[in-house]
């Protein structure tokens, strides 16, 4: 199923932000920053990367609930697509 660019704004809005915090991390590194403060900015980043993958699948599924005779992705394949972030 491809997913309507209009509706994946919002999720490359998000990945951009993830990957200007992931230069910052790196950054940080090459600066000698504290461990805690380096972590916490991973945990930022992989919390923004996981928001991105679940606004995708919520864009499928909005996909697939309005149009599915346009979508041939069944429930059990968003399903596992959903799982896979888990």
């Amino acid at each position: 199923m491809q997913l309507h660019p209009d509706e994946m704004a919002i999720v490359v809005k998000r990945l951009k932000r993830a990957q200007g915090q992931l230069g910052g991390i790196v950054r940080m590194i090459e600066e000698g920053r504290e461990c805690q403060d380096i972590v916490t900015q991973m945990a930022a980043v992989s919390k923004a990367i996981d928001r991105a993958g679940f606004a995708t699948i919520a864009v499928g599924l909005r996909q697939c609930i309005t149009d599915p005779e346009h979508n041939t992705m069944d429930v059990a394949s968003m399903e596992k697509l959903f799982l896979s972030l888990a």
